[in-house]
């Protein structure tokens, strides 16, 4: 069993007091210090929305909100029973404080207390409370539709690279929490409205009751019980009254809230007052109307100069910043255009290849600027750091530069210095993919996703919550650009791993078997067969994390032949269970496509004429083939299942490249790399 610390105790102390004040009489000194308690805890919750900077760091406030209504409405109840049983005997029946609202604030007339508490209700009521009930409504609404393009959006980033695991989780949580939040406010919203009118159907309930047992209980003059009665009640209104409008007012506050790294005092002031144009405005009206005879010229020229002095500070600030900015810019200049120090040439001026080159075009230079707030770097290292994890060696790094002959908005990847793939975006908007199920069409410039060729739009920063309810998946150019280049180097990571990465690996996995590497290069096999079996392995999507069971594999293998496709064929059989994993996952039946008992015999009688030079497949049968495991292959990916050809060990090679180029996504597996713990259903087969 818990036990209840101190801070847990809180919330039920506060409401055995609620209890406690419907159906207990309380003293006039306890009236007076619960009321000065329910206005202190509604500037503490005013204050805390103020200086809060995400709604989601407040998320208790739904409850808060709650807890204080029934404290208010308590305080009614408890007020009321006081004034109607001693109300006969003056203003300072029901304590201190209800008879200085009622005495100092409306200056002892009941009548403009009648009528400033009118108006702090229609204040509360109609303007305060009604917007804030309507932006909780649209609010939850909009976040409760948004759900499933920001789910989407996080696994995307995740798939990408950007985020780890944990970070998805806590992002995840945060959606989840974001719509409970607003969801919630929409509710307790109704709370506030109710308070208002049971504050307004309080005080005319007070009134009569009270007018009619004075005169009838204790034998007063209507003018004697009017007089006495109204104006304690109004004092009980106006105690009650103003905590509300400051909850609402904080209500307000924290469904209008923007997600910023600054509170809203700082928010406010750094946004509306950085445009001196505005405040030279400003200033010349308020000077014009100062001057004209019969205007309290002190008032309106005091706030005109006040103005005036703010503009001329701004933009005496703006022109010191823009001034050392172009004395830097000039400095950077005269050092670059320094005639350079002749040289003799020498190698060091023959620039080596980069394995991984990205270039961009000028307009995307900001994206790679981290002093601009880029944020391109930041993910390609993301990128580079789960491809490193995943394909099982490091990396290459990604040297970024400007390219001035590519268009502006362009970028180009290269690899070994020769391009792979380029594509246009728009830094300054953000791309909504369509996954395959929408809901409505978005305004925009149609585009195609540069990584998988998926239709897009090219929307503004604006819609991006629309086009998340719509069911679009929304990311960022800087996130485009990621996963595009995550993407290429998955597919040519064989072309990236050479002697110096398998020399690397061998080192590590010499720490902990020293004698199995030792016996394996160059004992067993020469470096250069290890590293084209590695190449083979990643060339067909299959990790090289499992370095010790590749090498076990190869030392017991190169015994019997040293030829890297054979050698790769055993180490896809020991690697069986990863490779179905990667493929299928955790479950127990693999759907697979087979082919014909008749062609597979043909494909292997090819194999034996042709040799090592593979399968010479007839022109006609190659194009038919190729066209019913495409088709069987489209049918797999509309029902959500991985596309699995099965065939015989022999086939598997030839027709792993066979399909490579024309069939992407087609995974060719033979029947030995088949886990003994998986089930096989055929789907499909493909005949003649």
């Amino acid at each position: 069993m818990r036990a209840l610390s101190p801070k847990g105790a809180g919330v039920p102390i506060l409401v055995l007091m609620i209890l406690a004040m419907m159906t207990l009489p309380l003293p006039p000194i306890m009236l007076d210090m619960l009321f000065t308690f329910n206005i202190s805890l509604a500037l503490i919750v005013l204050l805390a929305t103020v200086y809060t900077l995400r709604p989601l760091e407040f998320a208790a406030f739904p409850t808060v909100l709650l807890v204080t209504t029934l404290l208010r409405l308590a305080l009614n109840v408890a007020s009321t029973r006081v004034v109607l049983l001693d109300g006969h005997t003056g203003p300072g029946a029901a304590g201190s404080v209800i008879e200085s609202f009622g005495a100092v604030v409306v200056g002892g007339n009941y009548a403009v207390g009648l009528v400033v508490f009118a108006i702090l209700v229609i204040i509360n009521f109609v303007v305060v409370t009604k917007g804030a009930g309507r932006i909780s409504e649209v609010s939850a609404r909009f976040t409760l539709d948004a759900m499933p393009g920001k789910q989407m959006a996080i696994d995307a980033d995740l798939n990408a690279g950007l985020l780890t695991q944990e970070e998805a989780k806590v992002r995840r949580e945060d959606v989840a929490k974001e719509a409970d939040f607003y969801g919630a406010m929409d509710g307790a919203s109704k709370f506030v409205r109710g308070d208002a009118v049971a504050g307004l159907l309080i005080l005319f309930i007070n009134i009569l009751g009270g007018v009619a047992i004075g005169m009838s209980q204790h034998g007063l003059e209507f003018g004697t019980a009017m007089q006495f009665y109204a104006l304690l009640t109004i004092g009980d209104g106006l105690v009650a009254q103003i905590p509300s409008l400051l909850l609402s007012t904080s209500a307000a506050i924290m469904v209008t809230r923007q997600n910023t790294s600054n509170d809203m005092s700082t928010q406010v002031v750094g946004e509306l007052f950085t445009k001196s144009k505005a405040l030279w405005i400003t200033a010349s009206i308020l000077g014009v109307m100062g001057l004209i005879p019969g205007m309290p010229h002190l008032a309106f020229l005091s706030l005109a100069i006040l103005a005036a002095g703010l503009a001329f500070s701004i933009d005496k600030k703006r022109k010191k910043v823009a001034e050392e900015k172009k004395e830097q810019q000039r400095v950077e200049k005269e050092v670059a255009t320094q005639e350079p120090e002749f040289k003799e040439l020498s190698w060091d001026d023959v620039p080596p290849v980069d394995p991984i080159g990205l270039e961009v075009g000028y307009r995307l230079i900001p994206l790679v600027d981290q002093s601009q707030d880029g944020k391109l770097m930041g993910r390609v290292k993301g990128v580079r750091k789960k491809l490193s994890q995943e394909l099982g060696f490091l990396v290459p790094s990604v040297h970024i530069r400007d390219n001035l002959e590519l268009s502006p908005n362009a970028y180009r990847i290269t690899l070994m210095g020769v391009a792979v793939g380029e594509a246009e975006i728009h830094p300054d908007r953000e791309m909504a993919i369509n996954p395959g199920q929408v809901f409505g069409e978005i305004q925009g410039i149609d585009t195609k996703d540069p990584a998988f060729g998926l239709d897009a739009v090219w929307i503004d920063v604006a819609q991006k919550e629309q086009a998340q309810s719509m069911g679009y998946t929304v990311v960022d150019a800087s996130t485009v650009v990621a996963t595009h280049l995550s993407q290429l180097i998955q597919t040519h990571a064989s072309e990236l791993l050479g002697h110096e990465e398998v020399e690397h690996l061998l080192q590590k996995l010499s720490k902990s078997a020293p004698k199995l590497v030792e016996n394996l290069v160059p004992d067993s096999l020469p470096l250069g067969v290890v590293v084209k079996v590695l190449q083979n392995l990643l060339l067909e999507q299959v990790p090289i994390r499992d370095m010790r069971t590749i090498a076990e594999t190869l030392a017991e293998y190169s015994v019997r032949s040293q030829d890297p496709a054979m050698l790769t064929a055993a180490v896809r059989i020991s690697l069986n269970r990863l490779i179905i994993q990667n493929i299928n996952g955790l479950e127990t039946e693999l759907p697979v496509i087979t082919l014909d008992p008749n062609l597979e015999q043909i494909l292997l009688q090819s194999l034996q004429a042709s040799g090592d030079e593979g399968v010479n497949i007839e022109p006609g049968l190659a194009e038919k083939l190729q066209s019913s495991l495409k088709e069987a292959a489209d049918n797999q990916e509309a029902a959500g299942k991985p596309t699995i050809l099965l065939t015989s060990p022999g086939l598997r090679s030839s027709l792993a490249h066979f399909a490579r180029f024309g069939i992407p996504g087609l995974h060719v597996l033979s029947y030995q790399e088949i886990p003994d713990n998986k089930q096989v259903r055929v789907v499909a087969t493909v005949g003649q």
